[in-house]
């Protein structure tokens, strides 16, 4: 399971950031994930809920926004987003696509005192 060691960096990022602003909780922790990223949402909420405890996340709320696959045709030029892994255009259903968005995993913002 990666999603703890995912878990492991987003801690370690939140504790850095933290630091940097001086601040001595984290209260809320806002993460964009791309269905591409290859990581298990519920996964992640699990490891989250379980490293937190004695860190500066400790009793911070943990957000997840899905990224849905977004494409852009390379023959239509149309960009569209769809929910499943699917490379083709929905418009003219040319099988050349770019991906622009839904492979990552980000942390997006912090709350923090």
């Amino acid at each position: 399971m990666h999603e703890y060691s995912v878990v492991q960096a987003l801690l370690n990022q939140c504790e850095e950031v933290a630091e940097q602003n001086n601040a001595k909780m984290v209260t809320k922790v806002i993460t964009k994930i791309g269905v591409m990223s290859g990581i298990e949402t519920h996964l992640l909420q699990t490891a989250f809920d379980t490293f937190k405890e004695g860190t500066i996340c400790d009793g911070a709320e943990f957000v997840i926004h899905k990224q849905k696959l977004k494409l852009q045709c390379k023959e239509c030029q149309e960009e569209f987003e769809v929910d499943e892994v699917r490379y083709y255009c929905i418009h003219c259903e040319s099988l050349k696509v770019k991906v622009l968005d839904g492979e990552d995993m980000y942390l997006m913002s912090l709350e923090m005192n």
